[in-house]
């Protein structure tokens, strides 16, 4: 039983080399044949981060945790940006590289970490510019920022749990695309990324349901590490129950993966 557990993790590990070069010809070839080619992997969540932050600050005045709203608001978008483009290009890495999945010899467990990886390029130019951000405002970060990294491996690998079992299933049942697309659009209001509790008042049971969502921990967690200074060990229940759900998503999610790769070539 230990064995199977971790010859996934031992798949991936050992075709790291691998994975670093897939990840990196993904990323160049995703926007291939258009004239601004990677440019447009940033565009889209400049625009957003545009919309959102026109939209809000009319609808709000003043400072949030003592920062202007922008930089609050950023702090949320970033994570979640690399939250979602993770979960959707994880989800579907065995339909786009079908070819490979059909090829005997080619460990296909690593294909959800490629797409992971490639979504960890556009990840880091975020932090850069969001740290760039908060220093030409005159928020420069404290020493408490070095805690993006992580954030940032969290995020990576819960989304890494949560692809490896969407990733699986999707081959069988492609509608799952369209619901993880309804779930993110759900989700993306369900945390709070444009709003703050204290804004809404909320309290008990409400709250207890919304903090069980994990990218709550992410999206508080760069909050703390650029706004409040506050450690990740300071939230000692949170960081249990994210890292503790964390796993038992992985190990589902890597379970599903090894019991349906067997039929993957013959679906797709």
């Amino acid at each position: 039983m230990s064995s199977k557990i971790f010859s996934l993790p031992g798949e991936v590990y050992q075709n790291r080399k691998l994975m670093l070069s897939l990840a990196k010809n993904d990323f160049k070839t995703k926007y291939a044949g258009s004239y601004l080619g990677i440019i447009w992997a940033f565009i889209q969540p400049v625009v957003t981060v545009l919309v959102y932050w026109f939209v809000f600050s009319k609808l709000r005045a003043g400072a949030v945790r003592d920062v202007p709203f922008v930089l609050w608001l950023i702090s949320g978008l970033v994570p979640w940006f690399f939250f979602q483009d993770g979960l959707n290009n994880g989800t579907n890495a065995l339909i786009e590289y079908s070819y490979l999945v059909k090829k005997v010899v080619f460990k296909i467990s690593i294909l959800p970490v490629v797409k992971l990886i490639s979504a960890t390029f556009v990840h880091l130019f975020f932090i850069g510019v969001m740290l760039l951000l908060y220093i030409v405002m005159g928020y420069a970060p404290k020493i408490a920022a070095v805690q993006i990294v992580y954030y940032s491996f969290a995020t990576f690998m819960l989304v890494l749990g949560v692809t490896y079992l969407t990733c699986a299933v999707v081959v069988f049942f492609r509608d799952l695309s369209q619901v993880i697309n309804i779930f993110l659009q759900v989700g993306v209001w369900m945390t709070p990324i444009m709003w703050n509790f204290e804004d809404l008042h909320l309290s008990g049971i409400i709250v207890t349901i919304l903090k069980l969502n994990p990218m709550y921990y992410i999206v508080e967690g760069y909050r703390d590490a650029l706004i409040s200074g506050r450690w990740f060990w300071e939230r000692p229940v949170l960081t249990l129950y994210f890292w503790v759900l964390t796993i038992l998503i992985f190990f589902v999610g890597t379970r599903v993966f090894g019991k349906l790769k067997i039929h993957f070539a013959d679906v797709l």
